[in-house]
């Protein structure tokens, strides 16, 4: 029986301004799509040091389930700047834990137990995790969706990562500056839009794209549809994690049966709730449920 959603990948602290906060896009869209109701569990690996201990408690205090290996690197950290607009720079730590996910048996059972899992160029950067990711995709079976937040950072992918991604890939995401890099790499012209379709074309597990444009709106493109919505205007207390919360929130209501426009109005919605909130994993309102 296929019924857990799985976040693959880098399990962090980021360190902000204020202190640090649990990161990681994977335990960031686990945690999100949890407050919809899914059987949600978290992939990656830590440190046998103290801030792994606490990865592991601040997993317990917020219930997210997980499949975290303790290996000999260091647990990994991010130093996060935010610009007077809230908007994050980081800085990744290298050669840490999320970089060395092995591929174990149990992982093994919880591909054939997966319905859908979101996965990210940045813990492809080194084999060993980039190894396991792959081999969990081809583990799971065919009618399952296999999210790829693209997510790119710094110099941490490449063109090879991109496209072995994309050809495993049923949904993709990602956002006005990562299309620009995707354009130039794949050597795609044209504009958002026809770069959007180009892709599903090229690629033909891909059935839609979601290209975020910040404050400008979003889009969520098929072969013969488009959806769109404003970004809705509020105070931001800082922008991380918003992605993340985008992607589960779209994703979970998607899996529920919502048509595209629906889920992409909530997805919106609660990415918008997000942004006023510090941190990446706000208890979201009753009203958002």
């Amino acid at each position: 029986m296929k019924d857990i959603i799985v976040g693959m990948g880098e399990a962090l602290w980021d360190c902000l301004p204020e202190g640090r906060k649990l990161g990681g896009a994977p335990a960031n869209f686990a945690y999100h799509v949890g407050q919809f109701g899914w059987k949600t569990v978290v992939v990656s690996a830590i440190g046998n040091d103290p801030l792994g201990d606490e990865i592991l408690e601040r997993f317990a205090s917020v219930n997210l389930t997980h499949k975290i290996e303790r290996v000999p690197f260091p647990t990994g950290t991010v130093q996060v700047t935010l610009s007077g607009d809230g908007i994050p720079s980081y800085e990744i730590c290298e050669n840490v834990a999320w970089d060395n996910i092995p591929w174990t048996k149990d992982l093994e059972e919880l591909a054939h137990r997966t319905k859908a899992v979101c996965f990210g160029s940045l813990a492809q950067r080194n084999p060993e995790s980039r190894n396991t990711i792959l081999r969990f995709l081809g583990t799971m079976d065919e009618d399952t969706e296999r999210v790829y937040d693209i997510n790119l950072r710094q110099a941490f992918y490449s063109l090879e990562v991109i496209e072995e991604s994309l050809r495993r890939a049923t949904i993709l995401k990602l956002n006005d500056e990562e299309i620009v890099v995707v354009k130039a790499l794949l050597r795609i012209t044209g504009d958002d839009q026809s770069v959007c379709r180009q892709l599903i074309s090229m690629y033909p597990s891909i059935r839609m794209v979601i290209l975020t444009c910040g404050a400008i709106g979003s889009y969520v493109y098929t072969a013969d549809e488009t959806s769109y919505v404003e970004t809705p205007k509020v105070k931001v207390a800082d922008t991380v994690g918003a992605g993340d919360s985008f992607t589960a929130t779209f994703v979970a209501q998607i899996l529920k049966g919502c048509t595209i426009p629906e889920a992409h109005r909530k997805a919106v919605a609660v990415s918008a709730y997000v942004c006023t909130q510090k941190g990446a994993m706000p208890v979201l309102p009753a009203e958002l449920l």
